[in-house]
C-alpha cells in the first residue's frame, strides 16, 4: 500500500514550515538520535485519525539563488508532481496578496486537490479575515493558527477526504518487489538493465500502481521478482536539477511499496549525505535492506580495498548494521546475477516467522548468558515472548516493568535472535509491554 502524500505550498512567511511540524507532531522521526542517519526537514511521515501519509514541506527546499517569484514558482511544482494533496497555506492578518495569486494560478492548472488554509487566525473573533480568501477559487478557506495549534482537525478532515479512495495495491504473495534506491547517477538504470539481461528504457506500467512508480516483473530461477525502478523517474527540467534533495522525495513511494530496498553506491564516489538521507528512510519504514556498491570495476584495487570500503559503510550506516554488502559493477555484469540470491534470501528473513516455543527457548538462553538489568534495586523479569507481526519481524517481550529494559540490552537480545535465526538484511522490532 502507497501512502497518499500532502504538500503544503505558499509564498514565504505564511507559516508553512510550522504547519508541517504541528501535523507530523509526535510522530515526527527526523529529529531522532540515530547515529550515522541524517534527514532532511523537508518531508516526513505523519498521521490523522486511521490516516498514515508522507507530508512535503515546500518550504525547506532551497532554490539557490532563484529570484523571488521564481523560488514559489519552483517549490509550487514540486508539490504538483509530488502530491495527492495540496494544503494552499495564505496568510490570513494579510489578506490576498498578489503573490497568493501567482501560488493559485499555478495550481489551478495542477488538476491535484487543493485545500485553502488561511494561518494565524488565532481567535474566533477573527474568523472573518477569511472571506476575502474565497476570491482564489478554492471552495471553503479553513481558518487555522499553527503558533496555537486551533483548526487543524478540521483541516486534516478535509485533506483525508481527498485522498485517494483506492490504494490498496493487490499483491501475488510468490512475487518479491525490490527497489533500487541511490543518487543521481549511481548507475539504478545500468544495473536495472544489466538485472534484465537487456538494454532496454523501463517502459512497464502496472495497473494500480502510482504515477510514479515504473513495474518492471522479472522471473530468475523460477522465482518471480517486480522491479520498481527510482531511476527513469528523474523528469527532466529546471526544478529536478536545482535541489538535489528531491531524489530523496522520489524514493518514498517507491520504498513505501517495496519488500526489499537495495541501496546503490556510487564506488568512485563513495558515501555522501545522501546516500544516509536515503537509507535512514527505508531504515524507518522497515524494509529488508542491502547495499549495493557500483562501479566496483573501475576502482583501483588491492587486498584490503573491499574491506576497507565495508569499514566505510559499516561506520557511515551503523543503524544499518544488518544490512549485507554487494560489490558490482553494471558495466561487466561482475556478481550482478547474485543480487537476485540475495534479495531473496533477504525477502525470506523479513517475512520469516518463529515458532513461540523456539523463541522462548533462544531469549530464555540469553538472559542465562546476561542476566537482565537492574534499577534501584529492582531488575527486570521476563515472562514470556512472542511474534506478533512479520515485515519486519516484530517481537513482544513480556516483562514486570517495560521501563527497566534499557536500550542496551534491548539491543543485545535483538543481536542475540540474528546470531539464533539469522535475519540477514531485515530490521528486528522489540516491543517490551507490562504483563497484566
Amino acid at each position: 500500500m502507497t501512502k497518499p502524500t500532502v504538500a503544503i505550498v505558499g509564498r514565504p512567511n505564511v507559516g508553512k514550515s510550522t504547519i508541517f511540524n504541528r501535523i507530523v507532531g509526535e510522530r515526527i522521526s527526523i529529529v531522532e538520535d540515530i547515529p550515522g542517519v541524517t534527514r532532511d526537514r523537508i518531508y516526513s511521515s505523519a498521521e490523522w485519525l486511521t490516516h498514515d501519509f508522507n507530508m512535503i514541506d515546500t518550504g525547506g527546499i532551497e532554490m539557490g539563488d532563484e529570484p523571488f517569484l521564481d523560488q514559489i514558482r519552483l517549490q509550487a511544482e514540486i508539490a504538483i508532481e509530488e502530491a495527492d494533496v495540496i494544503i494552499f497555506l495564505v496568510n490570513g492578518r494579510d489578506g490576498v496578496t498578489d503573490a497568493d495569486e501567482q501560488v493559485a494560478s499555478i495550481l489551478y492548472r495542477s488538476n491535484k486537490p487543493v485545500v485553502l488554509a488561511v494561518n494565524k487566525i488565532d481567535n474566533p473573533d477573527m474568523r472573518d479575515m477569511i472571506y476575502d480568501f474565497y476570491s482564489l477559487g478554492f471552495g471553503d478557506p479553513y481558518p487555522i493558527s499553527g503558533s496555537h495549534g486551533l483548526g487543524l482537525g478540521d483541516l486534516l478532515d478535509a485533506v483525508a477526504e481527498e485522498f485517494p479512495k483506492d490504494e490498496s495495491e493487490k499483491r501475488e504473495d510468490d512475487v518479491i518487489h525490490f527497489s533500487l534506491i541511490g543518487r543521481p547517477n549511481v548507475g539504478k538504470s545500468s544495473l536495472v538493465n544489466a538485472l534484465l539481461r537487456e538494454e532496454r528504457v523501463i517502459v512497464s506500467d502496472v495497473a494500480g500502481t502510482t504515477r510514479d512508480a515504473i513495474d518492471t516483473p522479472y522471473t530468475y530461477e523460477g522465482q518471480k521478482y517486480k522491479i520498481i525502478d527510482t531511476a527513469g523517474m528523474r523528469k527532466k527540467g529546471k526544478v529536478y536539477e536545482t535541489t538535489e534533495k528531491y531524489s530523496v522525495l522520489r524514493a518514498l513511494k517507491a520504498i513505501d511499496r517495496s519488500d526489499v530496498v537495495l541501496i546503490v553506491i556510487n564506488g568512485e564516489e563513495g558515501i555522501r549525505e545522501q546516500d544516509k538521507r536515503i537509507a535512514g528512510y527505508a531504515e524507518e519504514a522497515g524494509k529488508g535492506v542491502m547495499f549495493v556498491v557500483n562501479k566496483w570495476d573501475a576502482i583501483e584495487k588491492d587486498n584490503h580495498t573491499m574491506n576497507e570500503f565495508t569499514a566505510k559503510i559499516r561506520d557511515g550506516f551503523m543503524f544499518l548494521d544488518y544490512a549485507p554488502i554487494a560489490f558490482v559493477s553494471a558495466k561487466t555484469k561482475q556478481r550482478v546475477n547474485s543480487l537476485f540470491d540475495s534479495i531473496r534470501l533477504i525477502s525470506d528473513n523479513h517475512a520469516k516467522r518463529i515458532q513461540s516455543s523456539v523463541l522462548n527457548e533462544v531469549i530464555e538462553d540469553a538472559i542465562a548468558r546476561n542476566p537482565t538489568p537492574t534499577d534501584k534495586g529492582r531488575r527486570l523479569r521476563v515472562y514470556y515472548t512472542t511474534q506478533v507481526s512479520v515485515k519486519p519481524p516484530t517481537f513482544v517481550i513480556f516483562a514486570n516493568d517495560p521501563e527497566l529494559m534499557h536500550f542496551s540490552y534491548e539491543r543485545f537480545l535483538r543481536n542475540r535472535l540474528r546470531e539464533a535465526f539469522g535475519f540477514e538484511g531485515t530490521p528486528i522490532h522489540l516491543i517490551t509491554r507490562a504483563r497484566t
